[in-house]
Order: structure tokens, then sequence, then C-alpha cells
């Protein structure tokens, strides 16, 4: 008998400054250069911008965020984290699916990422979310000179999230 998944307990909202302690310790935590808490103050309200943050249930933590950008009939996911002790529980993915439904309502037909090749989970999400390989940008990320792989997938009907 498989055992049964313990239903996950979290709200997806739109981000606002009362959370940007919990999303800027996610992002110092995630990432070697992280964004500063200028860029994300710069997201809020932003028109074209969809900043969201998953919020565990009970007690309000952030337990991650997503930055996605649609303009016009082009989506792109900045950036996306998950709290470290919050990983391999649904969360990374259903905030994935949030912005691509938040991008298909925007107008958007493909979305775009970039992504380190040495980030074997995000990787495995993405192909597994029916993102493709687009390209390699070489050396984009200044500060371990590493290739970004460039990863698309079309959206725009709702079987897509």
């Amino acid at each position: 008998m498989t055992p049964r998944r313990r239903p996950l307990k979290f709200l997806i909202r739109d981000l606002t400054p009362a959370e940007l302690d919990g999303v800027m310790a996610i992002e110092e935590a995630s990432f070697p250069t992280p964004w500063s808490r200028a860029l994300f103050e710069e997201e809020i309200g932003r028109r074209f911008s969809d900043a969201i943050v998953v919020v565990g249930e009970p007690g309000g933590t952030v337990d991650g965020y997503a930055i996605c950008w649609t303009i016009g009939e082009e989506s792109h996911l900045l950036n996306i984290a998950v709290r470290p002790d919050a990983r391999k529980g649904g969360i990374g993915r259903s905030l994935l699916k949030e912005c691509i439904r938040r991008s298909m309502l925007a107008g958007g037909r493909r979305i775009f990422l970039e992504v380190r090749p040495t980030s074997q989970e995000a990787i495995r999400l993405y192909e597994k979310e029916g993102f493709r390989v687009a390209g390699i940008r070489r050396g984009y990320y200044s500060d371990t000179g590493e290739d970004a792989i460039v990863f698309a997938r079309e959206i725009g009907k709702m079987d897509d999230v």
C-alpha cells in the first residue's frame, strides 16, 4: 500500500513589504550573489511583474517566492527559491505553476528562465513541468563565470497549469 501524502499547507499570494525579511533570508541562503532588498521592493506593484510568496499555514512563515515578468506574449521567470528546510515538499512546483498561470492570464505565450548547470534539482523540476533547453548563455553568472542554461516552454491553455 502506498503511503498517503499529506496535503500541502500553504498559501500563494502577492509579495508585500511585510514579507521582505523572509524573502531576503531565503535569497541569501539560496544564491551565491543574492538580489538586494531594493530589487525586491521594486517588484512590488510593478504592472508587468508577478512577485509572489508562499506563506506556510499556520503561522505565516515565508517558505518561498518567485518573480516573473510578462511583457507582450513573452514571460520570464527571473527568480524562484524555497527556504532550505522547506524544500522537496511541492512548494517550488506550486510557485512555478502559479507563475505559468499568471503569465498565461497576462497574455504570455512562452515563458523563459535561466538556470545554473549545477542546479540539478531545479533542472529536473523544469523538465518535469515541460520546459526544454532553448540555448546557453556563456559566462552568464558574473559571480562564478558559469554558463546559464536557457529553458523555454509554450504556455497559453488552462491545462498548462
